[in-house]
């Protein structure tokens, strides 16, 4: 059978991409081997973030007296927190396959694989088209750990389908999916070690930044084992041992391994395609999704750039232009936030400090502990601090780390200056409603002496 477009994968590119190349006259195929959603939808945002609004809720009952709040004992149902995050997931599933109704699109339920130029099979049917589009996502990277594939540990997926609290959770990755997970459980009432072999949690981060989680995730009873490696795992009668390699073993009765992803291409039949992988199995495309072979193009996580919804769904907006012959911006150069929903948030964007130093780029460095907000002591979430980095000669901002409360929502301020091209005057001189969060943006940068108010 043949398409205009066949599109593999139902991530949050290829869905809205599907749908409007529909709507304006296409031809559409879109294959999915598995739920429809992808990573977000299925694993990643929906059901994490459900899950963690329900460790919160649980943090908050504990800590109200803080606030002069006595909410009396505090118990966590672990499976009605399952529930509601299925029935979350169940909705959202709903909404994509009403997103894939239409004349023109058709969706297939099963594997494709790539046979030739711009031609697939699934379950024994061939198609062809002269655009196809590769959304097939990344799944969890496995470690080689000695002694792992003799214990049954959990990746993010399976640990979001437990409906019994683990006694101690052990946690290898120190970065967002180990860190929003790690905080979870421990907030459920489990004991909690995380480990990763940097010195730092969220290691990409500026020090600076890092350290006011690491407190945080201190004060709450998490084990932090930072800078430490796993040499080896063995299972035990309560679960399985963890041996470091300073010699400490870590017993646990379940273990989280989540130190990074790897992409969904080794049974795509790329090499029957011709399609080019680097050496980590992603698929390099160019400024406008373009793979070296003509006709096919790769979106999302399988692109090897960073691996988040909001980058997947404006890789649609993107493509879309180029497959429409409009006008297009190119994928490189764009302003891509960054959140990490621990409490408090670490969000982020453009250059780090770190960075900046390192390319030699100058900086004005505009910072401000959060408990110096008002807003910030009112509420008591007074953990973290903004940091911005600002161009000397142009005023423009380079980056920002932001560590506290709502600090994902916070730098989108930021990331709107920054996709404007905006002089970070313009915050500066900005009324900013008292008290807020967001007063704090505008107190970090007037501590710069450009800026200040002598």
């Amino acid at each position: 059978m043949d398409f205009d477009a066949i599109l593999i994968g139902s991530g949050q590119a290829a869905v809205p991409l599907a749908g409007r190349l529909a709507r304006n006259g296409k031809r559409v195929l879109l294959v999915e081997r598995g739920e429809l959603g992808g990573t977000c939808v299925n694993s990643g945002c929906t059901p994490t973030k459900t899950i963690i609004a329900s460790a919160r809720a649980a943090h908050v009952a504990r800590t109200a007296g803080r606030l002069g709040v006595r909410a009396g004992e505090v118990t966590v149902d672990l499976a009605a927190v399952v529930d509601r995050k299925d029935a979350l997931v169940g909705k959202w599933r709903k909404a994509v396959a009403a997103e894939l109704e239409g004349e023109r699109l058709r969706v297939a339920r099963g594997h494709a694989r790539l046979v030739g130029a711009r031609e697939i099979d699934v379950g024994g049917e061939r198609h062809r088209a002269d655009t196809i589009v590769i959304d097939v996502g990344a799944r969890p990277v496995v470690p080689r750990i000695d002694g792992l594939d003799q214990v049954a540990w959990l990746d993010n997926g399976k640990l979001l389908n437990l409906r019994e609290l683990p006694s101690h959770l052990i946690v290898i990755g120190g970065s967002f999916v180990g860190c929003e997970l790690g905080q979870a459980f421990r907030r459920f009432g489990a004991a909690v070690t995380v480990i990763d072999h940097e010195k730092h949690l969220m290691a990409k981060e500026d020090p600076e930044a890092s350290v006011e989680l690491e407190a945080v995730f201190r004060k709450e009873g998490i084990d932090l084992r930072l800078g430490a490696r796993v040499t080896r795992v063995a299972p035990a009668p309560h679960g399985a041992d963890v041996f470091l390699d300073g010699g400490d073993t870590i017993a646990g009765s379940h273990l989280l391994v989540a130190v990074g992803r790897r992409p969904n291409t080794d049974d795509l039949g790329c090499d029957a395609a011709g399609i080019t992988l680097n050496a980590h199995g992603f698929i390099p495309v160019d400024d406008h999704y373009k793979t070296n072979v003509e006709g096919i193009y790769a979106v999302g996580d399988v692109t090897g750039g960073p691996q988040f919804t909001h980058t997947a769904w404006d890789d649609y907006r993107l493509l879309y232009d180029v497959l429409a012959g409009h006008p297009s911006r190119p994928r490189s150069g764009r302003v891509i936030p960054r959140v990490a929903f621990t409490d408090p948030q670490v969000a982020g964007v453009g250059l780090t400090e770190r960075e900046a130093r390192e390319r030699g780029i100058p900086y004005e460095l505009a910072t401000r502990p959060f408990r110096a907000i008002a807003r910030a002591a009112e509420v008591d979430e007074k953990a973290g601090v903004v940091r911005i980095l600002v161009d000397p000669s142009s005023e423009r901002i380079l980056g920002a780390t932001i560590v506290g409360a709502e600090a994902g929502e916070l730098l989108h301020s930021l990331v709107a200056l920054m996709q404007a091209g905006a002089s970070a005057r313009a915050l500066v001189d900005a009324e900013i409603a008292h008290p807020t969060f967001a007063e704090g943006l505008q107190s970090a940068l007037m501590s710069l002496p450009r800026f200040r108010l002598d």
